[in-house]
């Protein structure tokens, strides 16, 4: 069955080039004018993928993340102005998976979007060569990528599509520290123009869920050099 994008957009031409560029991709489209609109049609359709605006009237994308975060993992490509950085860090802290700039290409919108829908279908990705499909175990950590689910001492932790694949690759080598630079081109593939702040967000969340459920030392602060997986033992983290 064809995959389906919700896209949320309060410009109706923004939205009309988006649904042209993901027909001739194979996939099928929702449209939403504003964040109250797109959370009935979430609810009603259940879409593989949302592409949210984060500036919006009423209701605003960051805001539409966090209800939509409440009710489960769908995967989100946010598409952000020029200027607003600091929305863009807070939408992926918040549990957004990427984000694409304004003025943007829509077949950037349609590659980036396509990119997230493989990872969370589990097909063929930049991190599969490092960590195939299968069970993980690190410390207390277990992470099956059969299921797309990660546990911290048989408890599940709720995690997004870049943040199971940040994690996953980690896990692989556990030993290895990966640059900033390293882990977008795993997660994205070379050549994506994403921000060092991104992958910091994706950390920090990584971080917090798990120091919910009490793990500590998750992941490890190389300072000067990235990140690396910690013991994974529930003891306060290193920061290297």
């Amino acid at each position: 069955m064809p995959r389906t994008v919700l896209l949320v957009d309060d410009d109706p031409h923004i939205r009309q080039v988006l649904v042209f560029a993901f027909g001739k991709a194979g996939m099928e489209s929702i449209e939403a004018r504003d964040g109250e609109e797109a959370l009935a049609l979430a609810a009603e359709h259940a879409p593989d993928l949302i592409v949210l605006d984060i500036n919006m009237p009423r209701m605003d994308g960051l805001e539409v993340c966090r209800r939509l975060r409440g009710e489960g993992q769908v995967p989100i490509l946010f598409l952000s102005s020029r200027d607003d950085e600091i929305d863009r860090v807070l939408g992926i802290e918040l549990g957004g998976d990427d984000y694409v700039v304004k003025p943007f290409s829509p077949r950037e919108v349609v590659a980036r979007a396509s990119a997230i829908l493989r990872r969370s279908a589990g097909q063929s990705t930049p991190v599969a060569a490092d960590a195939a499909a299968g069970l993980l175990r690190h410390g207390a950590l277990a992470l099956d990528g059969n299921a797309w689910s990660a546990s911290w001492q048989g408890g599940e932790v709720e995690l997004t599509v870049t943040e199971f694949n940040l994690l996953r690759t980690l896990a692989a080598t556990p030993g290895r520290i990966f640059s900033r630079d390293q882990l977008i081109d795993r997660l994205h593939g070379p050549g994506f123009a994403i921000t060092d702040r991104t992958i910091d967000s994706h950390v920090r969340n990584l971080r917090r869920k798990f120091a919910d459920a009490g793990c500590h030392d998750l992941v490890e602060t190389k300072a000067g050099v990235g990140y690396r997986l910690g013991a994974c033992l529930g003891g306060e983290r290193a920061s290297g």
